[in-house]
């Protein structure tokens, strides 16, 4: 039985987000989600509780960017996600050329790690395709996992990984127990980000277990990126309730 509460990354909606926010939350709910992760610096604090408050979801992580962890950003970025309740503040994405310049990224994740600790929130970095690329004959995501401590999440985003050709199970099992979130997002060699949870080439029921075990994860994070996410959210939804 799945203990693990499902969640919808905003982005996935986020043409209804900008348009009609809270009948979009609405819908999030009704769609049987327990939480939504915010990301940017779109959603603004008063709303966000708001919106919060009014469909009783909660909010489990926003993706900020590694600047806004740091210098005078530092306050008003943590202010903001303490409003909210939010414990996950994840970077979603970051790119260099060179191992040195992906060392000092971690180092950079592991300083706000430190800062972020003694008001109970953690920091986290979310993989895309050119993470399990390899530089020197290292992969980005394993310079960052291998560099941070274990304050820092490793928000492994399944689709992206597996597009960039990473083995998911193997990938995950090379760093355990840092897996507090981690994003669901479909992907097939055939359709690519097209295709709904359940009907893409991922081993769901395995990852699942994983999360419920070694994974120590807290949140599975939804997100759907192609065309028709409504309709493609609910399928997913429905597999993913099924487990």
């Amino acid at each position: 039985m799945n203990n693990i509460p499902f969640a919808l990354q905003a982005y996935s909606l986020r043409q209804t987000f900008a348009d009609t926010p809270l009948k979009t939350m609405k819908s999030v709910k009704e769609l049987g989600f327990s939480g939504i992760e915010f990301y940017g610096n779109f959603f603004k604090p008063a709303l966000c509780r708001a919106l919060l408050e009014e469909t009783g979801l909660v909010c489990c992580g926003w993706h900020t960017p590694i600047t806004d962890l740091e210098g005078e950003n530092f306050g008003p970025t943590l202010e903001r996600n303490l409003a909210v309740g939010n414990k996950f503040i994840v970077v979603p994405w970051f790119s260099a050329p060179t191992v040195d310049e992906w060392k000092k990224f971690a180092e950079r994740l592991n300083n706000a790690a430190e800062k972020l600790a003694p008001y109970g929130v953690r920091t986290g970095f979310h993989c895309h395709k050119h993470e399990f690329e390899a530089i020197d004959g290292q992969l980005p995501w394993n310079i960052v996992a291998a560099n941070t401590g274990e304050n820092v999440v490793l928000q492994l985003d399944t689709g992206n990984a597996m597009s960039g050709g990473a083995d998911i199970l193997a990938t995950l099992a090379a760093f355990p127990g840092r897996n507090q979130s981690i994003h669901w997002k479909p992907w097939s060699a055939k359709d690519g980000f097209k295709v709904p949870v359940g009907s893409d080439d991922q081993d769901w029921a395995a990852l699942l277990r994983w999360s419920t075990g070694a994974g120590r994860t807290e949140w599975i994070v939804l997100e759907y990126e192609a065309e028709d996410p409504i309709e493609n959210i609910k399928r997913s939804m429905e597999y993913m309730q099924t487990l």
